[in-house]
């Protein structure tokens, strides 16, 4: 009898939706407090939420690198998950804790050493660079916690704990929404601190998620059972068994951060600069919380697909592959008619926009209503099934010649040589999230991404 070519187990959907679930809602909670204090900035003013908008653009840089170190672990981890040999895995979080720290440290040095340079390079608006300066000497503070919190979260994703996430993500969103409140404004006694009252919230909160995280560690989490002895004390020829997995997903990201920072650089040094970024973060907000579902698909399909490589069924692999695919185009699909219907209802929250401001970000919204339908499909086709599957060097090829072979050099020339305008240059920007779907999908069908980064032990 011939296999069949999807999934038809119910619990298999059932643990899919329940991870799926799970991650969106901490991306939701996480978008949140980026959202809490998009609107609270931005009913303050529009220079201080473009200033913010500038830092967070660093934030970015710091979160696709910490974010390529946590995927080595997740890749790493979830095969021995799904061999059952969870002895190498406090190993490898030291190895990752080991990168990721130092990178978090570098940015946070340059950050507080060099910040009105650093900003100046992506905007030239004396107005917003002097409130992303005041922004970026607070919150440089955060980067190292920043970077602990989330490689230990990701350690948890790869054995598939992934509900403490939203519950720390929770917290820190309370937290914010209060002390932003009592910051910004100088509500009830405090000072008036306009960007540094948002920046001491932010730095506040991700304290109080790490201080959660290591709680949940040493009290409730019994399968790894780590320590800082264990973290510290590891054995040192896991580090080349993650530097080989990690570095093509670290340099993936790291690569990706800096693109979002050039991109940012090019619209925020056209004509009108202070309302094009402006219009640049709220639509790329709308984007990101509309688009959890999809992201949390992406990190739910790499940890049932990473199980599976590491199960050694390549069957069964298979078969939940095509059923990815489908999930990842129906929410494609569900993601650009969302966005679409917030275009319009979104500028309600933004009163203290320009017209042109308010403008470009409908127009903005629109594209990424369109363009979002391919990053459903071709980024969680990408992280989710074929970075977890163990092949860490294509996405690092196929991002990077999309990114600077064709993306970045056709919106430098439509906004400075062509002097198009900003919807335009903003529409190559993300171009490539319907371009790379074709190679995606040969790819992932090909099956060449299959490949075992374990050991046995």
């Amino acid at each position: 009898m011939p296999q069949q070519k999807f999934v038809r187990d119910r619990h298999f959907y059932q643990i899919f939706a329940g991870l799926v679930l799970s991650l969106a809602l901490q991306n939701l909670l996480t978008y949140s407090v980026n959202l809490a204090d998009n609107l609270m900035i931005g009913a303050y003013s529009q220079n201080a939420l473009s200033g913010i908008s500038l830092c967070n653009q660093i934030q970015f840089l710091l979160q696709m690198m910490v974010v390529g170190v946590g995927e080595g672990v997740v890749v790493l981890g979830s095969q021995y998950w799904g061999k059952r040999q969870l002895g190498p895995i406090p190993h490898i979080i030291g190895a990752a804790l080991r990168f990721g720290l130092a990178m978090a440290a570098a940015l946070f040095l340059a950050a507080l050493l060099f910040p009105y340079q650093i900003l100046h390079l992506i905007n030239n608006d004396p107005g917003v660079l002097a409130e992303g300066v005041a922004y970026l000497r607070i919150i440089c503070f955060t980067y190292i916690v920043f970077a602990l919190t989330n490689m230990l979260t990701a350690s948890l994703r790869s054995i598939g704990i992934v509900k403490i996430g939203y519950i720390v993500t929770a917290s820190t969103l309370c937290i914010n929404i209060v002390l932003n409140s009592l910051l910004i404004y100088g509500r009830f006694g405090f000072p008036e601190l306009g960007v540094r009252g948002a920046a001491i919230a932010t730095l506040v909160s991700r304290c109080v998620e790490l201080l959660i995280i290591v709680y949940y560690l040493k009290f409730h989490e019994h399968q790894l059972n780590l320590s800082v002895r264990k973290l510290v004390k590891i054995d040192t020829s896991y580090i080349r068994d993650y530097t080989t997995v990690s570095l093509p997903v670290l340099v993936t990201q790291a690569i990706w951060g800096l693109a979002q920072m050039i991109q940012t650089g090019i619209l925020g040094n056209m004509d009108g600069s202070a309302d094009v970024v402006a219009a640049n973060s709220i639509a790329v907000l709308v984007f990101q919380i509309i688009s959890v579902v999809g992201y949390g698909a992406a990190s739910a399909a790499g940890i049932m697909t990473g199980k599976r490589v590491g199960e050694g069924d390549i069957g069964r692999l298979k078969q939940s592959t095509r059923s990815f695919q489908l999930i990842f185009l129906a929410l494609g699909l569900v993601t650009g008619a969302l966005i679409f219907a917030a275009s319009g209802p979104v500028l309600l929250l933004y009163p203290k926009l320009t017209p042109s401001a308010a403008a470009l970000t409908r127009q903005f919204t629109l594209v990424l209503a369109v363009t979002s339908v391919g990053t459903c499909y071709q980024m969680a086709a990408d992280t989710g099934i074929i970075r977890a599957g163990g092949d860490t060097k294509f996405p690092l090829w196929n991002n990077s010649i999309f990114m600077f072979g064709i993306v970045l050099p056709m919106a430098a020339l439509s906004a400075f040589v062509w002097k198009l305008s900003p919807v335009v240059v903003f529409f190559w920007l993300k171009s490539d999230q319907l371009l790379k779907c074709p190679i995606i999908f040969w790819r992932v069908n090909s099956y060449q991404w299959v490949k075992r980064v374990t050991r046995d032990t």
